[in-house]
C-alpha cells in the first residue's frame, strides 16, 4: 500500500470521526454543595467559564446544588437520581458518602451516563465505580500536609474541627492531619460537630471555644472549611489562652486570606476548586463529544499551602475570581 493511499484512508477516517463528533453533544449535570457554601460558589465559576465551550458543541450544563446539609446523604442520592431522570450524557459528582452514593452512581453508569468524580472520592473509588477519572485533591495527603505544618511549627495538641462528620473527604482530611501531627511527636484529635452546625457560625464558634477552654493545652486548630475557620478565629480570640492556638483551614475565603496577611491565621490548604470544576466539565464534555482522554489518572489540583510566604500572589488570583 502506497504512502498516499494510507494517508488518504487516514484523512477519510478522520473526516468520519469529525463528522460523528460534530453530530454529538454533551448534556452534563454537575452536583455540588449549597448556595451558602462559599467554596461551591468558586466551583460554580469554573462551571460557568467552561459552559460556553460545552454549549458551542451543542451541549448543556446543569448545576444541581444541595439546598443545605441537614439531610446530607439522602439529598445527594436524590440529586443523582434527578440527573438520571434528566437523561444526561455525563455526570460530575463528588463522592462524599460512598455507602449511600455508590449504588446510585452505579445506577447512573448502568444507564449509560459517563461519570467523573470531582472533589471527593479519589482515584481508587473512581476506578472501583467505573468513572473515567477523578479531578481534585487527595484529601488524606492534604490533611497530612496540614499536620506536618503544625508539627514543624512545634504544635503538640491539635484539633481538627469536622462539621460534616461521616463524609469521606472530611474524615480523610482529619485523619491526615492527626497522623501528620502524631508523626511529628504531637497529639491530634478530631472534634466532630453535628452537621446542622455547618453554616451556623455561632454554634461552631461556641463549640470550639468550649473545647479550648476545657483543654488549655490545645495549641493548634484546623477546620474542614474556610467558613468554619471564620468561626474558629472568633473562638481562638475569645478563649483567653495565654498563647492563642495556631489556626489553619482547608480551603480559603477572603476573610481567611486577610487573617493570613495579618498574621492571625497561619495557613490554608488550597485544593483549587476553580480548576476542579473547569477541568472536570471540560474533560468530560470532550470525552463524550470527541472520544478524548488523558493518560493522567487522577488529575490532582492540590494540595498547596497558602501562608505568609505566598499570600500576595494568592490575593492577586483572588482579584481575578479564580482563587
Amino acid at each position: 500500500m502506497s504512502f498516499m493511499t494510507t494517508f488518504a484512508r487516514v484523512l477519510a477516517t478522520t473526516a468520519l470521526v469529525s463528522a460523528g463528533s460534530a453530530a454529538m453533544s454533551a448534556d452534563i449535570a454537575v452536583i455540588g454543595g449549597s448556595n451558602d457554601d462559599a467554596f461551591w460558589n468558586i466551583i460554580k465559576k469554573g462551571i460557568d467559564d467552561t459552559t460556553p465551550m460545552v454549549e458551542a458543541n451543542g451541549g448543556s450544563v446543569n448545576y444541581l446544588r444541595l439546598v443545605n446539609y441537614d439531610n446530607f446523604a439522602p439529598d445527594v442520592v436524590q440529586l443523582i437520581r434527578t440527573a438520571i431522570s434528566m437523561e444526561v450524557d455525563g455526570l460530575v459528582i463528588p463522592n462524599w458518602v460512598p455507602e449511600a452514593q455508590d449504588p446510585a452512581i452505579r445506577e447512573a453508569i448502568a444507564a449509560g451516563i459517563t461519570v467523573i468524580l470531582m472533589n471527593a472520592g479519589g482515584a481508587d473509588k473512581a476506578r472501583e465505580l467505573g468513572a473515567i477519572n477523578y479531578v481534585g485533591s487527595d484529601e488524606y495527603v492534604a490533611g497530612l500536609a496540614g499536620g506536618e505544618y503544625f508539627g514543624k511549627a512545634g504544635k503538640r495538641n491539635v484539633i481538627c474541627v469536622n462539621t460534616l462528620p461521616g463524609a469521606a473527604n472530611t474524615e480523610a482530611r482529619c485523619k491526615g492531619v492527626i497522623e501528620g501531627v502524631v508523626a511529628a511527636g504531637g497529639k491530634g484529635t478530631q472534634l466532630p460537630l453535628p452537621t446542622t452546625s455547618f453554616g451556623n457560625p455561632t454554634a461552631v464558634a461556641e463549640a470550639i471555644k468550649a473545647e479550648l477552654i476545657q483543654d488549655a493545652t490545645v495549641d493548634g486548630v484546623i477546620t474542614i472549611s474556610a467558613g468554619d475557620a471564620d468561626s474558629a478565629a472568633i473562638a481562638v480570640s475569645q478563649a483567653g489562652q495565654a498563647t492563642p492556638a495556631m489556626l489553619g483551614s482547608f480551603d480559603m475565603n477572603p476573610a481567611g486570606l486577610d487573617r493570613i496577611k495579618a498574621g492571625t491565621q497561619a495557613f490554608a490548604i488550597d485544593q483549587q476548586p476553580y480548576l476542579q470544576a473547569y477541568l472536570a466539565v471540560s474533560l468530560l464534555a470532550a470525552h463524550i463529544n470527541f472520544g478524548t482522554d488523558l493518560p493522567v489518572f487522577p488529575v490532582l489540583t492540590g494540595p498547596g499551602i497558602v501562608d505568609a510566604s505566598n499570600i500576595d500572589a494568592t490575593l492577586a488570583g483572588v482579584k481575578l475570581g479564580a482563587r
